[in-house]
């Protein structure tokens, strides 16, 4: 919100003073505005992506990027500012604040991933995504470089290696993890099956596992933005890491499956 205010107000008042003492037409004032207000935020992505250049993105990271990081988050701040989005987030306080974790949760849109990266941003959450979300133009490198990993279902050893990777990031301390075990967004709502393979990250890294469970981001509409978007997140239950390397990632996957499916058809039947 503060970059949108920012820029606003750094457009609004460069088409104003242009007005007034360059004597320019309303017209030549409207089209200044516009085109400051959408090249301060062309600077500002190219800020961060010039940033991620020093990343290499055929290796994990060493360390987070800490500007990348900022860059991520605030980026989709930005976006969800213009989709108005509010976001409810139901049990934060249920959040582990001494050490990092793994979360999962059921998958509905593209929107997900945005209400985690920027209501939860204090927690420092990266995810597990498919490739394709890691190579979208400057965006990808700079996810790449706040922690972001791609995972190949289609091939179990490059997947394995994900999961590796991504369950070393949490037991470095470099980021928290967040995976959606469906694998793929659910269009029918319907919770679709779980990947087990999914709650090995927990396990390896011996971590909390937080199950969470999302609503209203399917409804979603760009052309709401007076209105707003309401979405919630719910987190549901933490399991502790001593009780997540006790369970077969089996056992795991079938209690949150059924966590998330409860509360789901608790606040949609109502």
């Amino acid at each position: 919100m503060l970059e949108f205010i920012l820029f606003f107000t750094a457009a609004l008042v460069s088409a104003i003073l242009f007005g007034v003492f360059g004597g320019a037409a309303f017209w030549q004032a409207l089209l200044l505005f516009f085109g400051v207000f959408v090249g301060l935020h062309v600077i500002y992505v190219l800020f961060f992506y010039f940033a991620a250049l020093t990343v290499d993105k055929t290796k994990p990271l060493e360390k987070q990027n800490k500007i990348c990081r900022y860059g991520c988050a605030h980026i989709i701040g930005l976006a969800n500012v213009y989709m108005s989005i509010r976001a409810h987030i139901i049990n934060e306080d249920m959040l582990p604040k001494d050490g990092r974790f793994l979360l999962i949760c059921n998958h509905r849109s593209n929107v997900d991933p945005l209400i985690v990266m920027d209501k939860l941003r204090k927690y420092n959450i990266s995810f597990v995504s498919k490739p394709s979300n890691l190579e979208i133009p400057l965006g990808g490198r700079i996810a790449y470089g706040a922690g972001f990993l791609a995972i190949d279902r289609e091939n179990n050893r490059n997947a394995l290696k994900t999961i590796i990777n991504a369950a070393d990031y949490i037991k470095r301390d470099l980021c928290s993890m967040a995976i959606y075990p469906e694998g793929t967004r659910s269009k029918t709502k319907e919770l679709l099956p779980f990947h087990a393979g999914s709650f090995k990250i927990a396990q390896k890294a011996n971590c909390p596992l937080v199950i969470c469970s999302i609503w209203g981001v399917e409804k979603v509409k760009f052309w709401k933005f007076i209105t707003g978007n309401d979405v919630y997140m719910k987190v549901l239950e933490v399991i502790p890491a001593d009780k997540v390397k006790e369970l077969s990632t089996g056992e795991l996957s079938e209690y949150s499956s059924q966590l998330i499916e409860k509360s789901l058809a608790e606040v949609e039947n109502v």
